[in-house]
């Protein structure tokens, strides 16, 4: 199933640029693992070892906020990571 995961700023690095990039899965995490075989370490930015999302990412799913990594994907849903900004 085609998913298209949209990479925040900070994270492009591993994507040698790209502010997207396809994705297979049916859940958020097997999208984020696919996409992690292909840009090794971006998945472990994103999600901490005990699979929780990080406390300075948000990840929405067709616009929809979520909280965690097993929400069910559809064909053709768009997922969103955005990094939290920081500043002082």
């Amino acid at each position: 199933m085609a998913i298209t995961v949209f990479i925040p700023t900070q994270l492009r690095n591993y994507t040698n640029g790209a502010t997207q990039v396809p994705a297979e899965g049916s859940t958020v995490d097997e999208a984020l693992t696919d996409i992690d075989q292909r840009y090794p370490g971006i998945r472990f930015r994103v999600v901490d070892e005990q699979n929780r999302i990080r406390q300075h990412m948000r990840i929405f799913v067709n616009g929809e906020r979520v909280q965690e990594i097993t929400p069910r994907l559809a064909q053709a849903s768009e997922v969103h990571i955005f990094g939290a900004l920081s500043g002082g």
